[in-house]
C-alpha cells in the first residue's frame, strides 16, 4: 500500500476508532435494549453490558456515570485501582433512552453492569443502573 493510500485512510481510520470506545460500546446495548422494549408504558428491559466489552480494554476495575444531562463516562483503572488509565464518553445513547437521576457506581474488575429500561410516556427510560 502507498504511502498516500494510508494517509487518505487515516481520517476513516481515526474515525472508525471514536466509535468503539467503553463508553459508546454500553450506548450501543442502550439504543438495543430500547429496541427489544415493547409499545407498552410499564414494559422493562435488563441491559447487562459486560466490561471490558473489547479485548485489553479497561480489564482492571472500573467507574460508570451516567448522568441526568445525558452524557455516559466510563473511567478505566489500573490493576491497583488507584490510577485511570482511560476515561471514554459519549452521549449517543439519549436518541434512545432517557435519564432522569444521575447513577455513578464504582465496579469490580469483569463485574457487569445493569441497567432497567422502563417504556414511559412512550419513550424508554433507565429505571435502575446496578
Amino acid at each position: 500500500m502507498t504511502v498516500r493510500k494510508v494517509l487518505s485512510l487515516t481520517p476513516f481510520l481515526l474515525l472508525a476508532g471514536c466509535f468503539s470506545d467503553a463508553a459508546t460500546r454500553l450506548a450501543y446495548d442502550l439504543e438495543e435494549g430500547s429496541k427489544r422494549l415493547g409499545n407498552t408504558n410499564g414494559e422493562r428491559a435488563m441491559v447487562v453490558h459486560r466490561t471490558p466489552s473489547k479485548e485489553g480494554e479497561c480489564v482492571a476495575s472500573y467507574k460508570v456515570q451516567v448522568d441526568d444531562a445525558g452524557a455516559i463516562v466510563i473511567w478505566c483503572y489500573d490493576a491497583s485501582g488507584t490510577e485511570t488509565v482511560s476515561s471514554h464518553g459519549t452521549s449517543y445513547h439519549r436518541r434512545y433512552v432517557d435519564t432522569p437521576r444521575t447513577y455513578i457506581l464504582g465496579k469490580a474488575a469483569g463485574e457487569p453492569l445493569l441497567i432497567e429500561l422502563e417504556r414511559q410516556g412512550g419513550r424508554a427510560v433507565i429505571v435502575d443502573v446496578t
